[in-house]
């Protein structure tokens, strides 16, 4: 016991033991100044420089720009490029989903392919979303109904008339004439079949931009139109096409001339198809063709 307080007091000792630092000048030996300094006394002090040190680096590294040029540190410039580039791939994703489900609807419009049950299921549960989705965005004032039947009446489009028209959408009929068979979705017939003469032209329903203008051996010369608000709208069995792939058209535009072409045509008509998102939709429950 008394050896661990022998040692104890030692260390004490060394640790208070007062020792002087002179400085004087070398060429006339005088004494400048001098200091009076223990252990104890410099590991105080060197733990209390090193804590002001700690603290000032931190709030320094912390709440000024240096902080961005410490390695691993994400700054906040990263950190907004990184949120928008998320987004970003997010609106991406919805766009390749949404241009998918195009190409999916385009390769059935053109392959005569069945859509499958699930497709059908689907599609009749959103068939009353989808319907009002196309009620809301051609619903207009008063003055557009008026205007709108004067145009059906006339039956042509006057381009001039539809920046009059404060509406979203504004369809026209792509000819007008009697219907042979009409949209069924049970028999997977997605269109309206309308009769018409040898080479009567077909217009376009409303602006929008060409994706598709070829021949096929089942459907004939075929012609399929991008629109806004996800509409797209198909006319096959044409006898010829007035537009080219990519070409832009006007609502009212001709595009074809009605004909009785491929094998699946069985007389001089229009097929006639309209698709909302990617879903096929009733012609008639949107255009009048009287």
């Amino acid at each position: 016991m008394s050896k661990k307080n022998k040692q104890s007091n030692k260390i004490i000792n060394k640790l208070t033991s007062r020792y002087r630092m002179l400085v004087v000048n070398e060429e006339t030996f005088e004494e400048q100044f001098q200091f009076r300094l223990s252990r104890l006394n410099v590991i105080i002090v060197s733990i209390f420089v090193f804590s002001i040190f700690s603290v000032g680096l931190f709030f320094t590294i912390a709440y000024t720009p240096l902080r961005e040029y410490i390695p691993g540190y994400d700054s906040s410039e990263i950190r907004k490029n990184a949120i928008e580039n998320l987004f970003i791939t997010d609106s991406l994703i919805n766009i390749y989903k949404k241009n998918s489900r195009y190409l999916n609807s385009v390769k059935k419009v053109l392959t005569g392919e069945n859509l499958d049950e699930s497709f059908i299921t689907k599609n009749n549960l959103e068939k009353d979303s989808l319907t009002d989705k196309f009620n809301e965005l051609i619903k207009g004032n008063k003055a557009d109904s008026i205007l709108r039947k004067i145009v059906d009446q006339e039956d042509k489009y006057n381009i001039d008339q539809n920046f009059l028209l404060n509406t979203k959408v504004f369809l026209n009929p792509p000819a007008k004439g009697p219907i042979s068979q009409g949209f069924n979705m049970k028999e997977e017939h997605f269109a309206v079949d309308i009769v018409l003469e040898e080479n009567y032209p077909i217009k376009s329903i409303a602006d929008g931009t060409v994706i598709f203008s070829e021949w096929t051996a089942q459907t004939g010369h075929v012609i399929i139109i991008i629109h806004n608000y996800g509409f797209m709208s198909v006319y096959k069995h044409n006898s010829s096409l007035s537009k080219k792939q990519g070409e832009l058209v006007l609502a009212g535009e001709v595009i074809a001339a009605a004909g009785n072409t491929g094998e699946y045509s069985t007389g001089w008509h229009l097929h006639f198809e309209l698709w909302l998102d990617g879903y096929p939709m009733n012609p008639e429950q949107f255009l009048n063709f009287n």
